[in-house]
């Protein structure tokens, strides 16, 4: 797949959000080089890329780094430390594609937290080993907390869904790697993929690797399969592993859920791993996140 990259300019880069466990997410880019074939931020750019697929174009904010600077001084004015909540390194790309390592933008938004002595929490999360690039800004930040996402051990399907992304026994290395430079980490194993998740040895090897890497914690996601998701992502299946739609489309009901909850909870009891809530999240079910209680007992 061919990529055409945007130069633009944006309005704003601070932008406040819904999400659980932060308050502003920062994102550099739109669309995502890494592709992945269930990304749910696929619709960001049905507006500006209607007819492009997702994975093939990225608009790069080249004034990024200018604007977080401007915007952080405006909300800073009149507090006597510099923290305006929790900020995270994106929510509809990532932060570290293949772009990152020719602009910077990333680095230099750090680094205008690293000037500014931000004090409040900042999170990272990737599938790239490029993040280990800026560990020397990690250390220099207050409270920075660095994620991976590994959904798999990297079976031919999971390889194929998540298109451009690092190699998994990749991701785990820099999970370790950061942990070895003092940086917080964890790993979000999400979605949770249909055709892996019921290979219980697999699923536990998996587990068992995220903790041997150092991570304080992990999260469990359930997969999104809302229609804008479901139809890409079936597209996908039907014309290269048409055997697994059956599978996947079962994950769509609460019994499914209800079933892998139970499985996962005896291998993350079996392998001694702290989840996030305790429990799988399921994004669809928004309202779910505000009752789930404190996010990692013990962990700051």
């Amino acid at each position: 797949m061919n990529l055409t990259v945007w130069e633009i300019k944006a309005k704003s880069i601070l932008s406040k959000t819904g999400l659980p466990d932060c308050d502003f997410v920062v994102n550099p880019y739109i669309g995502c080089r890494f592709g992945c074939k269930y990304c749910y931020a696929a619709f960001v750019g049905r507006f500006t890329h209607p007819n492009e697929e997702w994975g093939s174009y990225v608009d790069v904010k080249i004034n990024a780094p200018e604007l977080l600077k401007k915007e952080l001084f405006n909300k800073l004015k009149g507090k006597k430390k510099a923290v305006i909540g929790k900020l995270f390194f994106s929510s509809v790309t990532d932060p570290y594609q293949g772009l990152e390592a020719k602009y910077q933008l990333t680095r230099k938004c750090l680094q205008v937290l690293v000037d500014v002595d931000y004090q409040g929490k900042v999170g990272i999360l990737t599938k790239s080993s490029l993040v280990t690039r800026d560990i020397d800004l990690f250390q220099k930040l207050k409270n920075a907390e660095v994620g991976l996402t590994v959904t798999s051990t990297g079976d031919p399907i999971s390889k194929y869904l998540e298109t451009y992304a690092t190699p998994h026994e990749e991701r785990i290395k820099t999970l370790k790697q950061l942990h070895e430079a003092g940086i917080k980490t964890y790993a979000f194993v999400g979605p949770l993929l249909p055709h892996f998740v019921w290979m219980e040895k697999e699923m536990e090897e998996l587990l068992r690797q995220l903790k041997a890497a150092g991570v304080g914690y992990i999260y469990l996601e359930h997969i999104n399969l809302s229609k804008y998701i479901r139809d890409r992502l079936f597209d996908y299946l039907k014309m290269d592993y048409p055997g697994e739609l059956a599978r996947f489309k079962e994950a769509q009901s609460g019994e499914y859920r209800k079933m892998l909850d139970r499985l996962l909870k005896k291998l993350v009891d079996k392998v001694d791993l702290r989840v996030a809530y305790s429990q799988p999240i399921y994004h669809k079910d928004k309202e779910s996140w505000k009752s789930l209680g404190r996010r990692v007992v013990g962990v700051s």
